[in-house]
């Protein structure tokens, strides 16, 4: 009965990790210290750690020749690189002056997500998850993260008329370094040693990758229920902001989508 149910939840897209999310927003509100920077729990050095552990095991599953070829893939690298910093921005750009809905202060947040680069460890897993190109989401997701340090504040003193934005280069490079590019290396250097001695339990890797975001998300919104950020907002308020974020996603989604298949991308580069 429970497996019958969960096979027609999943064929609507409700599985037990998009439960988990919201199971982890819902814990967040009911608990939002326990989550939070006061928080007794080291949640940081924790998530760093799941952080680093599920690069690693990236690098372990990556075979060095398929690494090889999907850095070689130059289209689908520059497809998400403009998406990202050129797409996004200007579609935010031109639609902006047709959202009076939207309260000044949320136009401006809406702006600087649409000109950031993408998050390493939130993209990278779910593009693990759904089964996609692993080595292109890697690399692009760091290679976005460098650009950003100069192309986020640029935008920003454009779109926002805020060039007070700062991003150093430093300490962004130190930690793509150590949570992404060293436990990567050293998993693809693992790989030949290691990996045929996890393949067949490979499948289960997936639970940490979850249990990461989970965490994350638990945190960041702890945080923010915490400090309530929220409070001055009428529930009204939150839901137009939700949908209208909801239909920019399907608008970007639906442009990325039609330019992949114009140019063949394979079902994991469209992912």
């Amino acid at each position: 009965m429970i497996e019958k149910l969960a096979r027609t939840l999943s064929k609507v897209g409700i599985n037990g990790f998009l439960v988990g999310l919201l199971a982890a927003i819902f814990f967040a509100w009911l608990f939002p210290f326990a989550g939070s920077s006061e928080s007794p729990v080291p949640w940081k050095p924790i998530i760093n750690v799941g952080i680093g552990l599920v690069f690693f095991f990236y690098g372990v599953k990556l075979n060095p020749k398929e690494l090889k070829s999907g850095l070689s893939n130059w289209r689908l690298h520059v497809l998400i690189q403009v998406s990202t910093f050129l797409l996004f921005p200007l579609l935010v750009m031109l639609i902006s002056s047709y959202m009076p809905w939207i309260d000044k202060d949320f136009k401006i947040g809406i702006t600087y997500l649409s000109v950031l680069p993408s998050t390493v460890s939130a993209s990278v897993v779910m593009v693990s998850i759904a089964g996609g190109n692993i080595p292109g989401a890697i690399f692009n997701a760091s290679i976005s993260s460098l650009i950003g340090i100069v192309i986020t504040p640029a935008w920003m003193g454009f779109l926002a008329g805020s060039a007070d934005i700062q991003m150093d280069y430093l300490p962004t490079l130190g930690e793509l370094s150590l949570k992404v590019l060293l436990p990567v290396i050293l998993g693809v250097m693992s790989h030949n040693w290691l990996y045929p001695r996890i393949a067949k339990h490979i499948s289960y890797l997936k639970y940490i990758d979850q249990t990461v975001i989970m965490i994350i998300v638990f945190t960041t919104f702890a945080q923010s229920f915490s400090q309530n950020v929220f409070s001055p907002y009428e529930g009204s308020v939150l839901l137009e902001v939700g949908a209208t974020m909801l239909a920019l996603f399907f608008l970007v989604w639906l442009l990325i989508s039609i330019t992949c298949k114009a140019l063949g991308f394979s079902w994991e580069d469209r992912i």
